[in-house]
């Protein structure tokens, strides 16, 4: 099947969005950071409890790493699941991994990892504003830059 027709069948029946080490697209790869447990859990807590539009706290449980939000769309008010486990590596590193999924059978067209991406991109920012000028994340980028055409545009 070709790439598009992969993509557009892929986007009428899947509706979950998982993160793993190994994903094709770099940003569903979770995230280790070089900080404590702590700081992340607390970062990714404020994030999940309503400081991103549309996300309500469920749950919430440190000593096994799990938080639960619920997300609501803005267009159909759809309800949906977010779960974040936050752990140690081997390395003592601070793993996050995510995982966002529509409630129903529905395809959710790409909006559970716009989610996850958003999710991350968020959590990177409220982590390096702790510490200005110094990189949080160990062995992968925060953030792709922006297209060429973009990053220019003001000149």
């Amino acid at each position: 099947m070709s790439g598009w027709r992969q993509r557009v069948r892929d986007g009428l029946t899947r509706n979950v969005a998982v993160t793993s080490p190994t994903a094709a697209d770099p940003d569903l790869r979770g995230r280790t950071y070089g900080i404590p447990y702590d700081q992340v859990w607390r970062a990714a807590l404020r994030l999940a409890s309503g400081r991103l539009r549309g996300w309500t706290l469920v749950d919430a449980d440190d000593y096994d790493g799990v938080i639960r939000a619920e997300i609501r769309g803005t267009l159909f008010r759809t309800v949906d699941d977010f779960v974040a486990r936050i752990t140690l590596d081997s390395d003592g590193q601070t793993r996050v991994d995510a995982r966002a999924s529509s409630r129903g059978s529905r395809g959710d067209f790409g909006a559970n990892a716009r989610r996850l991406r958003r999710f991350f991109a968020a959590l990177d920012e409220e982590l390096a504003a702790g510490r200005p000028g110094t990189s949080r994340l160990t062995g992968q980028a925060a953030r792709r830059p922006p297209p060429a055409d973009r990053r220019h545009a003001s000149h």
